[in-house]
């Protein structure tokens, strides 16, 4: 058992990876109590994406590798799963996301021909290394440019029900996984439906910077270690995972259609509103328009995504209603 003031340690390896699915089946790797704290160190990096001298690769991708031999996976390496002790179906798991710190020094990415938001534009594949200057938190862009080092991790996730079987990462679902969304940063909180016992916590697919979109198909693709404070709520009850930072509420939404995501991001957000001012759906509806803020948090991810973002002082109850 874990304290809430000494975090377990959960590293990225061979046994404790795993790579391109979500299963209810798979067994935990650690097991913690809810509330407790946990830091879990992530990898990315198929064979062939390693960069060249004289950046280092970290030993645990050496390892994954070799442990899945000749297999090869389209997906995400997640460190996990972590068991939180009494979970259950129907209730809500509280990630804290406490320090998001980088694992190596360099990133990755890829353009791949039939991929990404332009698919038919790009007919050859391209892979860049980009170096992370730690001291001045940039990346330095192989062309000259620079970008901020803004870390988080593109999967977080609990396992699917039990009947929906083995997942591919890609398509991000109502258990979260590949959210890709860049405003899940250090001090902010995602809320996860729970499906199964023990929730079965994954992260994975380090991100150190990412604009909304993600257009090309990935990001800065990178190593990351994380600090978590797992909680499990049964307070809360969801149907899509939702997000919170310290000064706004943010609701999501996942499918193939751009449009349905929009319908389902604006009703959970409805709710949200009337639940919490005591206003009524058309006065939410208006605020909304007014004041909220639809975003696209990704299009490459076969289900695609969208986030809408609301100020949490127009959450505050309202005593003066029309």
């Amino acid at each position: 058992m874990t304290t809430n003031c000494d975090p377990a340690r959960l590293d990225a390896g061979a046994k404790t990876v795993h790579w391109g699915y979500f299963d209810a089946r798979l067994p935990p790797v650690l097991t913690i109590e809810s509330g407790d704290r946990v830091t879990i160190s992530t990898v990315s990096g198929a064979p062939e994406l390693l960069p060249p001298p004289p950046f280092e690769i970290a030993p645990a991708l050496r390892e994954i590798h070799a442990a899945n031999g000749p297999q090869r996976f389209f997906g995400h390496m997640c460190t996990g799963p972590v068991a939180i002790r009494g979970a259950k179906p129907g209730q809500t798991l509280q990630v804290d996301i406490e320090k998001i710190e980088p694992h190596y020094d360099w990133g990755h990415n890829v353009v791949r021909p039939l991929s990404g938001a332009l698919p038919g534009d790009f007919p050859e594949p391209r892979l860049v290394h980009i170096k992370l200057d730690r001291e001045r938190k940039i990346w330095l862009l192989p062309w000259g440019q620079h970008v901020p080092f803004r870390p988080f991790f593109g999967v977080m996730a609990v396992a699917p029900p039990p009947a929906w079987g083995v997942l591919p990462t890609p398509p991000p679902r109502r258990n979260g996984g590949n959210i890709d969304n860049k405003e899940l940063v250090e001090g902010t909180t995602l809320y996860l439906p729970i499906f199964t016992d023990d929730a079965l916590f994954s992260v994975g697919d380090g991100h150190g910077a990412q604009g909304d979109g993600e257009v090309c198909i990935t990001a800065v693709e990178t190593g990351l270690v994380g600090t978590f404070r797992l909680t499990v709520r049964d307070d809360i009850s969801l149907a899509w995972p939702r997000a919170e930072t310290p000064t706004h509420m943010i609701t999501m939404a996942f499918d193939p259609d751009l449009d349905d995501c929009v319908v389902i991001a604006l009703r959970q957000m409805l709710d949200l509103v009337c639940e919490r001012t005591g206003i009524d759906r058309y006065q939410a509806y208006t605020l909304l328009s007014i004041a909220g803020d639809l975003r696209i948090t990704q299009v490459v991810n076969g289900n695609k995504g969208v986030h809408l973002m609301l100020e949490k002082r127009y959450l505050e109850p309202v005593a003066n209603k029309l």
